[in-house]
């Protein structure tokens, strides 16, 4: 067989595309600004980008969320009012390396979010040692293949590294913070060396999380946001930037040097608030979700509380809880706090965009939006309403965007998904939003983390099969597997809804 030169992408988890960018070109990440270069460069978009959660299964898989329908983590199961938890494990959407078995070709694969090691794949797989859903040991446990690398590596490089993000932290605590996403940064590093140069890889991928908890850690820290001042902390988001960057030049300098190298990050980031108790509002004060109807007594436990139990307690005494618990009496609120049979539209409870289902018969178990006219009327009537929404201390529309998901992902598309997304304004809290007909109010909710995640990342790519074009257009996401795949010789799958970039030489 013709030996093909390698593929490596090394992805950036949450890596902003402004900051990866601004910082190469002001030479503070020369690893990333090398890439950019010698080769081409651009933004990531399209309709994967409409939710953070499952943006690394669709990179990496070419499968796109209107088939494989993971979009939060939390969701509604189709054919019931039940919420669940949800991560990228439980869909279908096969990594594109899985289409490499057959050919015997050797893979290492190191900390891919959302994913496992998969049996019968040559080389060697590490999961979960350093990602960012490392605080989730039931969903993400870590795991290896063959199975006895993990004890190799433990024995060699320690055991997981685990940064929890903190956001009431006191500064020293952040500053603690801080050494340690540092610290961790050149730990996984050094594991990277030790497993990649193990033998010739056809493939190699690996994914540094840091970048992930310091864009949140910190982000209140950056001069330009100022809600925080400190001398050590106000440059911590882009010093963990720099420390990836360094461990991804150290990579480079000893991988092959034909090796077609692309660097890959899922999302960027945003200054944004809480929404939580904005879109629930929204629905109900606007008649499109009834409330149980009054009397009736119920002496279930969980009702009885509710009665008894004063809401500041009952919060209070919640934070004790696990997150299975939290999410189960959630989804029991969220299943019995409405009357179905009077609902044309609900929000599902999210913490930044807003997720907005109708009652559509034929679907839901109480549906009574009937399909067609009467459904897109009821989607007209959202749009309008929401775009009617102004923000009560200036006066400014606080919905920037809304999309359909039949508009994204086509009329077939997998029915756990919305109906509608919806980003509200940044850059401040909504106490108090106005419609015409209604005030709208939300409290501080017990989740607050003033940011979240944009709707674009990053790629940057260079090697001899890559052409020195500089900076591209907007890339989509799901084009980048069937990319992959052309690197290694090997056609996309007929899931994959990409096509081949033309950024490749055919050399």
């Amino acid at each position: 067989m013709t030996r093909r030169a390698p593929l490596v992408i090394l992805g950036i988890d949450a890596g902003d595309p402004d900051f990866l960018a601004g910082w190469a070109r002001e030479g503070r990440l020369p690893a990333i600004a090398s890439l950019m270069e010698r080769g081409s460069w651009a933004r990531t978009g399209g309709p994967e980008l409409v939710s953070e959660h499952g943006v690394w299964v669709s990179l990496f898989s070419g499968v796109s969320r209107g088939r494989h329908g993971y979009f939060y983590f939390r969701q509604l199961r189709p054919g019931s009012y039940q919420l669940e938890t949800r991560t990228g494990l439980d869909v279908d959407a096969a990594p594109f390396w899985t289409r490499l078995a057959h050919e015997g070709r050797r893979v290492a694969l190191v900390d891919i979010p959302d994913s496992v090691p998969r049996p019968g794949l040559p080389g060697l797989q590490l999961a979960n040692w350093a990602t960012h859903n490392n605080w989730d040991p039931h969903h993400f446990p870590t795991a290896s293949e063959p199975p006895g690398l993990l004890a190799e590596v433990e024995a060699r490089h320690g055991g997981k590294l685990l940064t929890v993000e903190n956001h009431q932290a006191t500064v020293e605590e952040d500053r603690r913070i801080r050494r340690q996403l540092l610290e961790q940064t050149r730990q996984k590093g050094e594991l990277c060396l030790d497993l990649m140069l193990r033998e010739p890889f056809d493939a190699i991928v690996t994914v540094f999380a840091a970048t992930h908890a310091a864009n949140h850690q910190f982000w209140a820290y950056r001069p330009e946001v100022g809600e925080r001042n400190d001398a050590e902390l106000c440059q911590a988001i882009r010093e963990v930037y720099e420390a990836v960057d360094a461990e991804i030049g150290r990579l480079l300098a000893r991988l092959p040097a034909d090796a077609n190298v692309f660097v890959v990050s899922s999302v960027g980031m945003a200054d944004r608030f809480p929404t939580t108790g904005l879109a629930e509002a929204f629905c109900r004060r606007l008649g499109y979700q009834a409330d149980p109807p009054p009397g009736g007594f119920s002496w279930r436990p969980l009702d009885v509380a509710r009665r008894l139990v004063p809401a500041p307690v009952r919060l209070a005494l919640s934070r004790r809880l696990s997150r299975e618990a939290r999410e189960g009496l959630l989804a029991d609120q969220f299943r019995t706090g409405t009357d179905w049979s009077r609902t044309r539209a609900f929000a599902l409870p999210a913490s930044y965009a807003s997720f907005l289902r109708v009652n559509l018969r034929g679907r839901e178990p109480a549906g009574t939006v009937a399909p067609g006219a009467e459904y897109e009327q009821v989607l007209g009537e959202l749009e309008r309403d929401l775009a009617a929404l102004r923000d009560a201390e200036t006066g400014e529309p606080v919905v920037t965007g809304t999309r359909r998901a039949v508009e994204l992902f086509g009329a077939d598309c997998h029915p756990a998904l919305p109906d509608l997304f919806v980003e509200w304004i940044p850059g401040r809290f909504l106490q108090r939003v106005l419609h015409p007909r209604a005030e709208l109010t939300q409290g501080r909710p017990d989740w607050f983390r003033r940011s979240d995640h944009s709707t674009a990342g990053f790629v940057a790519a260079a090697g001899p099969r890559i052409r020195r074009a500089g900076h591209l257009d907007e890339v989509d996401v799901l084009d980048l597997a069937p990319t992959f795949l052309a690197l290694l010789g090997e056609a996309p799958g007929p899931e994959m809804r990409g096509r081949v970039l033309e950024v490749l030489s055919s050399r």
